[in-house]
């Protein structure tokens, strides 16, 4: 229980800590996205170096949770063995039984019919409910941060549409003014008559002042077209990002949520199966009784076994919709830990090899 606290502590650190990176990337692309639109170049804002920080960081949490789930994956497996120490006897029935083999039998059945699970499993509800909750609340982040970047990033990709436009529309207009430029030079040059030729000229220098400034504004769209491909790439980089991480973050809610739902059919289940054998050792009993006796007594005694098992069967009829319930989720759970044993293999490798919580 202290280690769960403490992983539970480590946990909630580290994901105060990845939330609080995550904000600070996504308003660094906020921030770029304002500069941009000032004209200053965003190369410094948006670093692969930050992006890795943030993964490096969130594959770590996530480690350290898929480590909790696990650990409550051990405990749910060992329950069978805490029912079959309930089906054995204690040490005080068995001392009981050598004085009082009908004393002993009472009490372990006694024991046995007011056995009760609920603490354990509301304890291990509870955990996953902690867990649950520290990665619903990443998940709430992941898809806030998520929807501001995709709006910063709609914005964007119009912006860079316009930009290649206008860029195109200059880089046309400065290809149609080529002909006309060399054609005024070549008048220029035959030209005889000073008049006309100056008029020339001076047309020919209104033509180039054009050029140049058509120039210079391709230039600056295209600067500004590669500004907001850049923007844009690191924009839909960290968007992947975050939807990678909040696929992860549904793996591991889905896996805690089918579990839960497995731990109640289990205990369910166990329990259910600690009362039948409670009544399958009395009807064995019954039935040794009646082996013992004459034929008329293990005639009466063959009618109570009967009504035993027909008892029995009406429990396991009745338990019919409930073993439907406990295969649909068992089959759940199979694809919960399949997706989380895809995602998490290198952690199930390290539980599997008894290194966990190394």
């Amino acid at each position: 229980m202290a280690n769960f606290d403490a992983q539970i502590r480590e946990s909630q650190e580290q994901v105060a800590e990845a939330q609080g990176k995550i904000a600070e990337l996504t308003s660094r692309i906020e921030t770029a996205r304002q500069k941009m639109a000032d004209g200053t170049d965003i190369a410094v804002d948006i670093e692969n170096a930050s992006l890795e920080d943030v993964h490096v960081h969130t594959e770590a949490m996530n480690a350290n949770i898929a480590e909790l789930i696990m650990g409550l994956d051990d405990v749910t497996a060992a329950f069978s063995k805490d029912f079959d120490e309930m089906r054995s006897k204690t040490g005080w029935e068995s001392f009981v039984g050598v004085f009082s083999k009908g004393k002993s039998e009472s009490l372990r059945q006694e024991r046995m019919r007011t056995a009760s699970v609920d603490d354990k499993l509301q304890d291990l509800i509870a955990k996953s409910d902690v867990i649950t909750q520290l990665l619903e609340g990443q998940l709430a982040v992941l898809n806030e941060q998520k929807t501001k970047v995709e709006t910063n990033l709609t914005g964007t990709l119009q912006e860079r549409e316009t930009t290649v436009s206008d860029l195109e529309a200059v880089k046309a207009e400065i290809s149609g003014m080529d002909p006309t430029i060399i054609a005024l030079e070549n008048k220029i040059a035959v030209e005889q008559d000073a008049a006309k030729r100056t008029a020339l000229e001076t047309e020919l220098a209104a033509a180039n002042t054009r050029y140049n400034e058509l120039v210079q504004q391709e230039q600056v769209k295209l600067a500004k077209s590669q500004t907001l491909e850049r923007y844009i790439d690191k924009g839909k980089t960290w968007i992947d990002s975050l939807q990678n991480q909040a696929a992860t973050q549904m793996v591991l809610i889905n896996k805690l949520q089918t579990d839960t739902k497995q731990r109640v059919v289990l205990y369910d289940a166990l329990t259910k199966s600690l009362k039948t054998a409670q009544q399958q050792d009395v009807a064995h009993q019954i039935n040794e009784i009646g082996v013992k006796t004459d034929q008329e007594a293990q005639t009466a005694m063959a009618a109570i076994g009967s009504a035993t098992n027909a008892r029995m069967a009406e429990m396991m009829e009745a338990h019919e919709d409930h073993m439907v319930f406990a295969r649909e989720v068992l089959e759940q759970k199979a694809r919960a830990d399949e997706r989380f044993m895809r995602r998490f293999e290198k952690i199930v490798e390290k539980h599997d090899s008894n290194q966990y919580g190394a």
